[in-house]
């Protein structure tokens, strides 16, 4: 289930995503201020070999997504979210990742 923070629609900011592999059931958490490109990258093997999202299997789907104002704020909640408090409301929220060590 998609959750979605909503702005107005001339909001210009940073979002922070987190993505799951359908092939793996992965996870991954971050943030950028154009979602579009980010979720293009994530899927293309090619654009970064060394990357966690290219070396692990997708293709990834966005499963969440919250808007911010500053990099700063969107920065901070994905540190948050990639903490063992963040995890485990991940967990509660959308279901443990499969599997149990791609937390």
């Amino acid at each position: 289930m998609l959750q979605v923070r909503t702005l107005p629609e001339e909001f210009v900011g940073f979002t922070v995503y987190i993505i799951e592999s359908l092939s793996t059931g992965k996870r991954y958490v971050g943030q950028t201020n154009n979602l579009q490109r980010r979720l293009a990258e994530h899927n293309n093997p090619d654009h970064n070999p060394g990357k966690y999202t290219s070396k692990h299997a997708g293709p990834w789907k966005l499963i969440h997504q919250e808007q911010y104002s500053s990099r700063s704020e969107a920065m901070k909640r994905e540190r948050w979210l990639k903490s063992g408090t963040g995890r485990q409301w991940l967990n509660n929220e959308f279901g443990r990742a499969s599997p149990p060590q791609a937390d």
